[in-house]
């Protein structure tokens, strides 16, 4: 059985700083990165996800949604593996 992973846009964006809720490097992150982007790179690594209309809950005013992602390793793992899937399609 898989956890549940939640991913948010911010995560990937070089625009912010770490504190503001980056968790990637920036030379691995994106500008303005939006749903339909990581939900792509999810399909390409041919995991099992879905799209929820929350946000994140130091950016409740941004309203940029999130994904739940079916995974069974860290999450840390998965973020890293979408940012590189991310950065390929710059």
């Amino acid at each position: 059985m898989s956890a549940e992973r939640i991913l948010y846009p911010c995560y990937f964006d070089t625009s912010l700083k770490r504190r503001e809720g980056r968790r990637v490097p920036k030379n691995l992150g994106v500008k303005s990165p939006e749903l339909p982007a990581i939900e792509a790179a999810l399909q390409r690594m041919k995991v099992p996800y879905r799209v929820e209309e929350h946000h994140h809950p130091a950016r409740w005013a941004e309203r940029e949604g999130r994904i739940v992602v079916e995974w069974e390793g860290s999450k840390e793992d998965l973020i890293q593996k979408v940012a590189r899937s991310l950065a390929d399609r710059k």
